[in-house]
């Protein structure tokens, strides 16, 4: 097994959430939202399952889980500052490291795996190596929910790639499925990660409207060279489960 210490992303680390708002405390409203539009329902039904979410950070994911209702949900972060927030919010999170607390569970043991760090964060060969870890420790049937960034949107697409040293790639519906499937789950879903989901702000809206227009020019674009991709949100998700 890959140890953490030897992954390639060490600035930003992959196991840890770096995506937080400067004020973290109103991170919790608006994360909130966007888990609860773009994620909740990807999740297993049962609210008695155990969920595990990596790079959990200041315990945001598992905010809106709780909130839902789900009752066995452990976050885990390598940043001991991250971890303290959640804490502080009566958060079941903890300190450590990714590829090892997987290794450290038993096999069949986890209803759903939830990560929060996008898999560009890791090599293509660390994404297959935890792939194969998350498979052998997920139950037969349970949900894994991933996202990545989108190397299909025109505009932002290369350069989500270069404004991170510690990118190593990005996705497209196509290459998300492609290595799901790959690393053996079924069921594989690809879906849009929507931004503009705070519905109570008007500029919602009007942000709404025009990155659909947009996506709309994009696709049209793309079917005149020939190309199939129909999702060109900035990142894109995934839910697929483990054979049962």
């Amino acid at each position: 097994m890959m140890r953490s210490d030897n992954l390639a992303a060490q600035i930003e680390p992959f196991d840890s959430f770096w995506e937080g708002p400067e004020n973290i405390e109103k991170g919790y409203g608006k994360f909130h939202e966007f888990y609860k539009y773009n994620y909740l329902n990807h999740f297993p039904a049962d609210k008695n399952t155990t969920i595990l979410v990596i790079s959990c950070g200041p315990g945001y994911c598992v905010n809106t889980l709780n909130k839902a209702g789900y009752k066995n949900v452990t976050g885990i972060d390598s940043r001991e500052s991250q971890v303290e927030w959640a804490r502080k919010h009566g958060l079941n999170c903890r300190v450590e490291r990714a590829f090892e607390y997987l290794d450290s569970q038993a096999d069949d043991s986890l209803g759903a795996i939830f990560c929060e760090q996008e898999l560009n964060h890791l090599t293509k060969e660390e994404i297959l190596e935890f792939l194969g870890l998350c498979m052998r420790k997920l139950k037969p049937g349970a949900h894994l929910v991933c996202h990545g960034l989108n190397g299909a949107n025109p505009v932002v697409g290369s350069e989500s790639l270069a404004q991170n040293f510690d990118h190593y790639n990005t996705f497209t519906e196509y290459t998300m499925k492609q290595v799901l499937g790959h690393a053996g789950f079924t069921e594989v879903k690809i879906f849009p990660l929507n931004l503009y989901v705070f519905w109570k702000n008007p500029a919602n809206y009007v942000l709404l409207a025009a990155s659909s227009l947009l996506h709309l020019t994009f696709r049209a674009l793309f079917i005149m060279y020939g190309k199939a991709n129909k999702i060109f949100t900035k990142k894109i998700g995934a839910s697929c489960r483990k054979p049962a």
